[in-house]
């Protein structure tokens, strides 16, 4: 057996072409797509991240309003900069670039976010919306991950999942859109408390690995042909690589061998992750022109 690799790359491009089109037609109407990007500090894979969204943002016409601020920013200063931008008209979506200085609660920045603004989906009226069935943001990753699924034509209603990693940022908002009924998934939710992790991707129509942990998931650990969505990025050192580490996944690329499906790293769930960001971006956009 051999897999089929999912693109997402080309998936993301055409979802950003998408945006595009949708950022043209507000322009039209006097609205220009704004996107504010709060950098604190200097953490070189943050910052990396941060000019990606950017060149993302120009790319699709829309505006990003970029904020730096130095490490020794205060959690008030930054506090107050938020509720600046959440009265800002003109600013449509909020996001603070994880992780935070430590002496600043990543907690209470969450919650300063306006939950219209709030399009990482991290603010608990968000979090909530999405547990609950309500319209609302998704979070950009899971939703990326369900898009992926969508344009493969890989059946998830009734499909047993297993997805592996609990975090806030991918695990659990995977597992509770997975189990709405618009995509009516069987969830196991798998993490380091788990005893016997294989006994349960062998049971799966769809592993999702999100543990940050480089090829854990091994072949004998898959049944044949399931899907298998590798959310893991892991820089692994490589002396003979031109920046001296590699990226690799949480899965083992063997695995190909037995799954139908394969997202591979990178050039899978990444590029789908600022996609699922800008259609975010797009969707408070337009909430607000219906308000004008």
């Amino acid at each position: 057996m051999s897999a089929v690799i999912m693109d997402g790359k080309a998936l993301g491009l055409k979802i950003r072409e998408g945006v595009k089109e949708k950022a043209s037609a507000l322009k039209e109407k006097g609205i220009t797509p704004c996107l504010a990007v709060i950098l604190v500090g200097e953490d070189p894979a943050s910052l990396s991240y941060v000019k990606s969204k950017e060149k993302a943002l120009h790319e699709a016409g829309m505006e990003s309003r970029d904020i730096r601020l130095p490490e020794k920013t205060s959690e008030d200063q930054l506090l107050s900069i938020i509720a600046d931008l959440n009265n800002d008209e003109k600013v449509h979506g909020i996001l603070v670039q994880s992780p935070v200085p430590k002496h600043i609660s990543e907690e209470k920045v969450n919650q300063a976010v306006s939950p219209k603004k709030d399009v990482d989906c991290f603010h608990p009226e968000s979090v909530g919306n999405m547990v609950l069935g309500r319209q609302g943001f998704f979070p950009c990753t899971p939703h990326g991950v369900l898009m992926l699924l969508r344009e493969y034509d890989i059946p998830v209603a009734g499909a047993h999942v297993v997805v592996i990693g609990r975090s806030n940022i991918v695990g659990k908002p995977m597992a509770n859109l997975l189990i709405r009924r618009e995509y009516n998934a069987t969830v196991t939710l798998c993490h380091t408390g788990t005893k016997d992790l294989k006994a349960f991707t062998l049971q799966a129509d769809i592993v999702i690995a999100a543990a940050g942990s480089p090829g854990m998931i091994k072949p004998d650990m898959i049944k044949d042909g399931a899907v298998v969505i590798d959310v893991g990025i892991n820089r692994v050192s490589d002396t003979s690589a031109p920046k001296g580490y590699r990226l690799c996944g949480d899965a083992d690329p063997a695995v190909m061998r037995k799954c139908s499906f394969f997202t591979p790293v990178p050039g899978g769930v990444g590029p789908m992750t600022i996609a699922m960001l800008l259609n975010n971006v797009i969707e408070a956009s337009n909430k607000f022109e219906k308000k004008i």
